[in-house]
């Protein structure tokens, strides 16, 4: 989100903007992925489960979505909360799409070019970064050591997360459930708007059990957080038609307070929102007041 804010607001402002991914497709951690079961496909938003809106530039980008069918209010998860319809990739998709972003390109350093960068072969007059903190800051070391050091003080909190497809609701009144035990957060995914498919639950497991089991299989993190959802429902779960799980090793970002970071000397900038806080709005805002920064000084 980060990166695609920046890129569209860079390209009204008649840049000529490159953008590379070492993902197969838009989502990041607004992915959704789809399972095919025997009750029909599922769907699970396994990564961010919504999104708020206070900003009113973004406000204005959100009801762009709406408008087009990509993005729709939810209130099961609060008056203000919207959700990437049908997925919650929606939004990144559309707007990776009209940004020809190169996927499945790894950038593991960056190099100098005379006055310019040498990314995948190619020369760039700039270079901006758009990745958690943990993925910014060796990238940034060898270039500028300040921005470098902000990314290494800005650690993201991890989060293991399991999705589940059933045959028949399961017994809870709510479609969201919020921190108790062992889980963070746990939702009834086929409950969003413009969802379709069987009953498919997203539970997320808290950063702290999540930082103690991070190194364990996927496998033995299935068993766990239903077992915990089960606790919740006061009664065992029926078999799933699928379960699996996925480990967010930079799922929440921390909040370095600086909305951007940009050096006019050379030509580098870093956007993201663990430089204003775990927010997706946090991540556009970080994105387009970078590309602000970019065109005032340039």
């Amino acid at each position: 989100m980060a990166g695609l804010a920046c890129a569209e607001a860079l390209r009204s402002a008649a840049f000529e903007v490159t953008l590379f991914d070492k993902g197969r497709g838009a989502g990041g951690r607004m992915s959704t992925r789809r399972v095919a079961t025997a009750a029909g496909e599922a769907s699970f938003d396994h990564g961010a489960q919504y999104f708020t809106v206070r900003d009113a530039a973004f406000q204005a980008r959100v009801e762009a979505w709406r408008d087009a069918g990509q993005a729709a209010p939810w209130p099961a998860a609060g008056d203000d909360a919207w959700v990437g319809t049908p997925g919650m990739n929606a939004p990144v998709r559309q707007m990776a799409e009209a940004a020809g972003v190169h996927w499945s390109t790894r950038i593991e350093a960056l190099s100098r070019d005379g006055d310019g960068w040498r990314i995948a072969d190619q020369i760039f007059d700039i270079t901006l970064v758009a990745t958690p903190a943990e993925q910014a800051w060796p990238l940034l070391a060898p270039w500028e050591a300040g921005f470098a050091a902000k990314a290494a003080e800005t650690p993201s909190a991890p989060c293991w997360t399991v999705m589940a497809a059933f045959a028949e609701p399961l017994p809870f009144a709510a479609d969201v459930l919020r921190e108790q035990g062992l889980i963070g957060w746990a939702a009834r995914n086929s409950a969003k708007p413009g969802r379709s498919g069987p009953e498919s639950w997203v539970v997320q497991a808290g950063a702290l059990w999540s930082r103690a089991h991070l190194e364990e299989s996927a496998e033995a993190i299935v068993a766990p957080l239903l077992d915990a959802l089960a606790e919740r429902a006061g009664a065992p779960l029926p078999a799933p038609l699928s379960a699996s799980a996925h480990r967010w090793r930079y799922a929440k970002s921390g909040s370095a307070g600086d909305g951007l970071l940009w050096s006019a000397a050379l030509r580098l900038g870093v956007c993201g929102d663990w430089l204003i806080g775990p927010r997706v709005e946090a991540a556009w805002l970080s994105g387009h007041r970078l590309a602000a920064a970019v065109t005032a000084s340039l």
